[in-house]
C-alpha cells in the first residue's frame, strides 16, 4: 500500500518542504510507482515483476524477501538499503509485513498469469510506458 499525501493548502508559508506522518495518512491499495511509501501487511507478496530501471529500498520497518529469482531467499530488513539493476526479475513478500520507502527509475513490469504486461496501475505497460529504457514516452 502507498501512502496518499495530502494537498498543502496555497496559503502554507512554506511550500517547498512537506513533512510526512505515515502514522497519520490515508493508505491506497498500488504495487508501487516512481517514489513511494509503501506499507505491507503481513504475508503480502509483490507478485512476479521486472524492474525497467533501477530500482532502490530502504526497508523502515520488517523486511523485504526475495520469493522467487536468482536472489531467492535475500531478505533486506529494518534498516537496510537494497537495489536491483534494470532488467532484474524476481517475485517478493514481507513475512511480517513492511514499511518501505522504494524509488523507481521507470515503472516495473508485472507479469499477469493471464500473460498481460501491466504497470502499477494495471495498465497495458507498452500501451501506457511505450519504451523499456530508463525513460517514459512522452505523452502528446
Amino acid at each position: 500500500m502507498d501512502a496518499v499525501i495530502p494537498k498543502v493548502p496555497e496559503a502554507a508559508a512554506d511550500q517547498h518542504s512537506h513533512l510526512v506522518r505515515p502514522q497519520e495518512m490515508e493508505w491506497q491499495k498500488t504495487r508501487g510507482l516512481m517514489t513511494a511509501l509503501m506499507r505491507f501487511a503481513p504475508g503480502s507478496v509483490l507478485p512476479d515483476h521486472e524492474h525497467v530501471g533501477v530500482e532502490q529500498s530502504y526497508v523502515i520497518e520488517g523486511a523485504l524477501v526475495d520469493k522467487e529469482g536468482p536472489a531467492k531467499g535475500i531478505a533486506c530488513k529494518a534498516g537496510e538499503f537494497i537495489w536491483r539493476e534494470a532488467g532484474s526479475r524476481h517475485a517478493a513478500w514481507c513475512p511480517e509485513g513492511a514499511l518501505i520507502l522504494a524509488i523507481f527509475q521507470v515503472p516495473n513490469k508485472f507479469f499477469e498469469s493471464d500473460g498481460r504486461v501491466v504497470d502499477a496501475a494495471g495498465q497495458d505497460w507498452d500501451e501506457t510506458w511505450g519504451r523499456t529504457d530508463a525513460q517514459p514516452a512522452r505523452r502528446a
